[in-house]
C-alpha cells in the first residue's frame, strides 16, 4: 500500500484541483454573464429543443472579449461577447452562432465535463508515477519527459471529445432543420481568424480545423444521401 501512496496522492490532488478550479469557474461564469435574448437567436435555441424534446435550450452571453463558446461543468451553455459581436456585426449568421452552442450541447450531453474530472485525475497519477520511473534512469530530464508525455495524452483526449461533439453538434442541426452548411462555413471563418501559434498538431487540445471542416462534411455527405 505504501508503496502506492504517491500515486493515490496523486489523484486526489488532481481531483481537488478540478473541484477547485470548476467552483472559481462556475462563479465567475455566474457573475460575469447574462442571458442571450436575441430573437432570432432565440428561435433558432426553441427548434434545436423542440429536436431534443426538451422545454427549452438557454444560453448566456460570457463578458469576455476572445471568440468561443463554453459548456460549464454545472451543464451551463455560454457564448463570449467576443463571438456574440462576430454575430452582432454581420460577420457570421445566427445560424452559424447556433451551431457553436449545438456543439456545446454535445459536450454536455456526452458528459464531458464529468469525464473531464476522470482525465484530470488519472493524468495526475501518471505523472506522478512517470516521474518516478523517468526520474531514476533520467534524473535530469525525466521530469520534462513525464510532463511531456501526460500533456500529449491529455490534448489526444481533448480532440477525440472535440470531434465527438462536432458530431453531435452536426447531428443536432441537421435534425432542428438549421443544416450543417453553417457548421462547415463557421469552421472556415475560426480558421481564418485563428492565428498560428506554431505548435505541433500532437499537442494542441483541438483538432485542426481542416480536420474537423472534412469530418463534418463526411457526415453531411452520408446523411444527406
Amino acid at each position: 500500500m505504501l508503496r502506492f501512496s504517491p500515486i493515490i496522492l496523486a489523484v486526489l490532488i488532481g481531483w481537488l484541483t478540478y473541484m477547485f478550479s470548476a467552483r472559481k469557474t462556475r462563479r465567475d461564469l455566474s457573475t460575469n454573464s447574462s442571458p442571450l435574448n436575441d430573437p432570432a437567436l432565440v428561435k433558432l435555441l426553441r427548434q434545436m429543443a423542440e429536436a431534443l424534446n426538451i422545454p427549452s435550450v438557454r444560453v448566456l452571453i460570457y463578458e469576455i472579449e476572445p471568440v468561443n463558446g463554453l459548456a460549464a461543468p454545472d451543464g451551463r451553455i455560454f457564448i463570449t461577447r467576443g463571438l456574440y459581436n462576430k454575430y452582432k456585426s454581420g460577420e457570421i449568421s445566427a445560424a452559424e452562432l447556433a451551431s457553436v452552442i449545438a456543439h456545446e450541447l454535445g459536450h454536455i450531453a456526452l458528459g464531458h465535463s464529468q469525464k473531464r474530472l476522470i482525465d484530470f485525475s488519472g493524468q495526475n497519477a501518471l505523472r506522478a508515477l512517470l516521474m518516478g520511473v523517468f526520474g531514476r534512469y533520467l534524473p535530469i530530464v525525466g521530469g520534462y519527459l513525464a510532463n511531456l508525455v501526460v500533456t500529449m495524452l491529455a490534448a489526444s483526449l481533448s480532440r477525440k471529445d472535440e470531434f465527438e461533439a462536432d458530431a453531435y453538434g452536426a447531428a443536432l442541426l441537421l435534425k432542428s432543420g438549421i443544416g450543417l452548411s453553417a457548421q462547415i462555413s463557421l469552421f472556415r471563418k475560426l480558421e481564418s481568424w485563428s492565428a498560428k501559434n506554431g505548435a505541433p498538431a500532437w499537442l494542441m487540445s483541438h483538432p485542426d480545423t481542416k480536420l474537423r471542416i472534412a469530418a463534418v462534411e463526411k457526415l453531411k455527405a452520408s446523411w444527406e444521401v
